[in-house]
């Protein structure tokens, strides 16, 4: 179990990394494309909804829900060579969530106006006032036409993906992201600069990007003998428990989602550049995020469900404790990474074309307030699992909700006290208060508590961050310094930097005790 896990996570993680520095370059592209005005503003905006719903009704809450079920069903076909069992549930669930989700996509590409007036109200009203940012209002509408329907591409490639993960085919789904990422470069590229409006090709490219990933994924499903004939199957056994198991997590799910799209119905309030502001920053922090974080918790939750289904809790205790290691020893340091050379790392990826060192200043102070909730961030991807793959989905609901609340009242107070960068700050607290909740449930419990032995690992870590803080600060260049950088000098100086901080950092950790055997599964 340890090097399968181990090995699961590494691959993972490497076909993220692929992706994660794909989704960078695309960045960049858009960047320089557009930089952080208004159709920047607009892009991002059309492209967050049908993203939001992708998140709550695909690989959120649904795979939150299919993953223990699916797992259940292939316990039963241990002996079955052609997967009966699993193959029904597959079929049942793709054509039940596959017609729901046509009929949602459909509403809303013709009710694209309304989402637009709902998310972006203060554009909304300016459009009703007649003011020059009412534009704004009927280029994000338009752009929604063209982007929703990625929603239903995604959806099945979501699906597909759960599927070969519980077949432990991890690659496949990992690496179908890069495709989006490639879609929407050759947009930026070869469509965009031919357009009066730039930002319309990009949406195409989300668009074709959909398709491609859903187009990419069907062989694999075919060899693995799970391309079935989809059916309705609303009252199908396995889609009733589901469904009963997703509607609590489509709430869990929805709390981040909800708390995204509420910054940025406020962020349409404020100054223009604010979305794309917000976007960049949280752009750099999903870096790391999707490549310990969410990866970890990819391979972790199949394994935990199969753990719950074999009625192993202290496997289970020892695979969550795998994770939340691992979360611990990638994301301290990626976090302080951030916060230390939050501007150095916004200049070399984004400060060309549209895109200055004004932007580089405002962008850097959200990005520093997003990177400290960073590992909290982490811990919600791991400890999340640890609920639903007992099937209880309605416990993560509470705390979600709780944190919801909890976010909405941080926006009120700092962005009034501090714009743009207030919404960061209530972002990374409202993940503190749903990771310590999570946790506090675990122990309470008794699936998962802290030992000693896990307090003095993180002790060991925190040295060993230390040491790479002070390192950092003493060869760090001013800000001046790094404005009067060619480029070439300036990456070279970053990477110099983040790979002298990694070695010292790796070298504490090693010199106050941290060993191969502290990350290893026990189980």
């Amino acid at each position: 179990m340890s090097k399968r896990l181990l090995r699961s996570g590494l691959i993972v993680s490497t076909m993220t990394l692929v992706s994660r520095v794909l989704g960078l370059v695309r960045d960049v592209v858009i960047a320089n494309l557009m930089g952080a005005g208004a159709a920047a503003d607009v892009f991002f905006f059309a492209n967050k909804i049908p993203n939001f719903l992708r998140r709550l009704f695909a690989e959120g809450a649904f795979s939150q829900a299919f993953v223990p079920v699916l797992t259940e069903y292939q316990a039963l076909d241990k002996d079955d060579k052609h997967r009966t069992q699993s193959r029904e549930l597959v079929a049942n669930v793709v054509g039940t969530l596959g017609g729901l989700v046509t009929i949602v996509t459909l509403l809303g590409v013709i009710g694209s106006p309304v989402l637009a007036a709902l998310f972006g109200t203060g554009w909304f009203v300016d459009w009703l006032d007649g003011r020059p940012d009412g534009a704004k209002f009927e280029l994000a509408s338009l752009m929604l036409k063209i982007t929703f329907p990625y929603l239903w591409f995604i959806t099945f490639v979501a699906l597909s993906g759960a599927i070969l993960n519980t077949l432990n085919k991890f690659a496949v789904s990992s690496f179908t992201p890069v495709f989006l990422n490639v879609a929407i470069i050759a947009a930026a590229i070869w469509l965009s600069p031919y357009l009066a409006q730039p930002e319309i090709g990009l949406a195409v490219g989300v668009f074709i990007g959909g398709l491609v990933q859903l187009l990419f994924q069907i062989p694999f499903l075919s060899q693995e003998g799970m391309l079935v004939k989809p059916k309705w199957g609303w009252h199908h056994p396995g889609v009733v428990k589901i469904r009963k198991l997703m509607i609590p997590a489509l709430f869990g799910v929805s709390v981040s989602q909800i708390n995204l799209l509420f910054d940025t119905f406020i962020a349409s309030f404020l100054m223009t550049g604010s979305i794309s502001w917000l976007y960049y920053s949280d752009r750099l922090l999903e870096f790391p995020l999707g490549l310990f974080g969410i990866a970890i918790a990819t391979v972790i939750l199949p394994a935990l469900s199969q753990r719950h289904v074999d009625k192993s809790p202290t496997q289970f205790a020892a695979t969550m404790d795998w994770g939340v290691r691992m979360v611990l020893l990638l994301g301290i340091p990626a976090m302080v990474g951030l916060i230390l050379l939050a501007k150095p790392m916004l200049m070399v990826l984004f400060m060309r074309g549209e895109f200055g060192v004004e932007d580089v200043q405002a962008a850097s102070l959200s990005l520093v307030a997003y990177a400290c909730g960073l590992v909290n961030f982490m811990l919600i991807k791991v400890l999340a699992p640890g609920y639903y793959a007992r099937q209880d989905t309605k416990t993560p609901v509470k705390f979600g909700v709780i944190a919801m609340i909890s976010n909405m009242v941080f926006n009120a107070i700092f962005a009034y006290l501090f714009s743009y960068v207030g919404l960061a700050i209530a972002t990374a607290l409202s993940a503190l208060i749903n990771a310590g909740l999570l946790y506090q449930g675990l122990h309470r419990a008794g699936v998962y508590r802290l030992s000693r032995a896990t307090a003095l690992y993180i002790g060991r870590l925190v040295v060993a961050v230390a040491a790479m803080v002070a390192v950092l600060m003493t060869l760090m260049p001013t800000l001046n310094g790094w404005v009067e950088m060619s480029l070439s000098m300036r990456s070279m100086v970053l990477a110099g930097l983040i790979l002298g901080g990694s070695v010292v950092y790796l070298c504490t950790a090693l010199l106050c005790g941290v060993r191969l055997g502290d990350i290893r599964h026990r189980g």
